[in-house]
């Protein structure tokens, strides 16, 4: 591998973290203008980087909705069932400065889903993939992804090295759903349903187990 093409994988993975973990929260942005910046980020990120999302492709769309589809099943079943539905009801509320609403149908969906999956599974992956092989680079590429979300975890007063396990774990699946469906779309529905329905689940949760808020 030549020093240029080092240089730039090198680079390819240290910004990503750079920007979540030290720019973003610099700038002090509010919850709209960091869905605004992370979404400038991550389109400028595969420009430059460029990234193959395949947004489009007819694989990508179909794993996608059933691997969305399972999720949203795995929710219904939890809520269904009593004790699982009152330990959904005691997940704090990620969204305090915005409804609901503006929650799930633009930051969730913008701000973290796509922004996140043009950042990993279309631009970071194939780059790590094409330098290391895929076995190495879906390692790196999951690391990655869960270094990203170091900030994140402290803004939120979680444990940082849980939360870079879990979340690397899921950029694993992501990934791997990336590769198999070679679309950016499959992981972009998965996450989607994984986010969104544990916003809507956690809030269901509550109501429906009688929860009251303040």
């Amino acid at each position: 591998m030549s020093r240029l093409r080092v240089a730039g994988t090198a680079a390819a993975v240290v910004i990503p973290p750079a920007w979540n973990n030290w720019v973003l929260p610099w700038l002090g942005l509010g919850i709209r203008g960091r869905t605004a910046a992370n979404t400038g980020f991550a389109t400028g990120y595969a420009l430059a980087m460029r990234g193959r999302p395949n947004w489009c492709a007819p694989r990508g769309v179909r794993y996608g909705l059933v691997s969305a589809t399972v999720v949203a099943a795995g929710y219904a079943a939890t809520l269904a069932i009593p004790s699982t539905r009152h330990r959904l009801g005691e997940f704090a509320d990620r969204s305090p400065e915005v409804s609901a609403a503006e929650w799930v149908a633009v930051h969730i969906p913008i701000g973290t889903v796509y922004s996140e999956e043009l950042v990993f599974r279309a631009t970071l992956d194939p780059l790590l993939d094409k330098a290391f092989g895929t076995r190495i680079g879906a390692l790196l590429g999951a690391l990655t992804f869960g270094l990203w979300h170091i900030a994140p975890a402290r803004a939120a007063g979680d444990s940082v090295p849980a939360t870079i396990a879990v979340t690397s774990v899921g950029g694993f699946v992501f990934g791997w759903l990336g590769r198999r469906a070679e679309s950016a779309a499959a992981p972009a529905f998965l996450h989607l349903a994984v986010n969104v329905g544990g916003a809507v689940a956690s809030r269901l949760g509550r109501r429906l187990g009688g929860f009251r808020s303040g």
